[in-house]
């Protein structure tokens, strides 16, 4: 009932790559990230389908390299959340979202859904994205346009805490998940639940020193949870699968791997197996990961 993983898999490059750290600076022949990921998690959030429609192609190629079980949460592309940054990337000067847009996405995730490796969908909104009258009737059309898949809906701008029960009944009346959330004080990132089947966790790290003030924005996600903040969480995620819901539990932390080391920890924390081998440079640079984990001989 509980699954716990990272938001994305990839990260080659910057200063906080996973490359030389939860993956081999040296790939032995054959190396693929994903499949090697999946070794040690059962569930991972993808993030590339927020800067880009998902092709079923791709989609195809995630669902044949993992195991049977294996879980995605796919984030909604930026057009359907971000409108200033989808016009800005893409150079445009009209918010044409459409019918056809909603079917794009459908078919890309398609081979995910149709394997029942699908676990959800995440719907993060900006902390510009305010509780008014206009969002609300949008949010609303949105969770209809995906009616049939399992939403989870992250909304950052504390205007939609202020009535939180008006938010979780537009949430329930589309069978949406609130997304539970952790981040620095001061992002407009607020905790939630809406109740529902689902628990949706994300947690983003707390570097409040530099979520706002960064010169990259790896660097916001630069932050090492302790055991001792890990556990409420655990806690919360324990207690919900008691009750018979499913919980899905994402570290986003993922400067140098910080995540996975998360990850690992939060699954020893539940009393969940630990699988796979890690490269002892792990420990090297997460001691407390020391006695949780295997590690391995791959090459550094």
């Amino acid at each position: 009932m509980v699954h716990i993983g990272t938001s994305g898999w990839s990260y080659p490059s910057g200063k906080g790559t996973w490359n030389g750290v939860f993956y081999p600076a040296r790939r032995p022949r054959g190396f693929d990230e994903l499949r090697f990921y999946a070794e040690h998690f059962d569930t991972v959030e993808i993030n590339s389908t927020f800067y880009r429609m998902p092709e079923p192609g791709m989609a195809e190629g995630w669902v044949r390299r993992t195991p049977p079980g294996f879980l995605f949460a796919v984030k909604l592309f930026q057009k359907f959340t971000h409108p200033d940054m989808y016009l800005a990337r893409e150079g445009v000067t009209d918010w044409d979202l459409s019918r056809a847009d909603i079917d794009l996405f459908r078919r890309g995730v398609a081979p995910i859904a149709d394997a029942g490796k699908l676990a959800g969908v995440l719907v993060q909104f900006p902390p510009s994205f305010h509780a008014m009258a206009e969002s609300r009737d949008y949010l609303g059309w949105l969770l209809d346009a995906f009616a049939g898949w399992t939403l989870a809906v992250e909304l950052r701008h504390r205007s939609w805490h202020e009535d939180l029960s008006a938010t979780t009944a537009l949430l329930a009346a589309y069978g949406a998940a609130h997304v539970v959330t952790d981040a620095p004080r001061g992002s407009g990132v607020l905790s939630a639940d809406a109740g529902g089947d689902l628990v949706y966790m994300r947690l983003h790290g707390r570097n409040a020193a530099r979520w706002w003030d960064h010169d990259e924005s790896e660097d916001r996600y630069d932050y090492l949870y302790s055991a001792r903040e890990l556990r409420p969480f655990a806690e919360q995620a324990r207690e919900a699968a008691a009750r018979r819901r499913r919980v899905l539990l994402y570290m986003n932390n993922h400067f140098s791997a910080k995540a996975v080391a998360n990850a690992a920890i939060l699954k020893s924390q539940l009393g969940q197996l630990v699988p796979g081998e890690y490269p002892r440079e792990m420990i090297n640079r997460y001691p407390e990961l020391e006695g949780l984990i295997t590690t391995s001989g791959l090459p550094m």
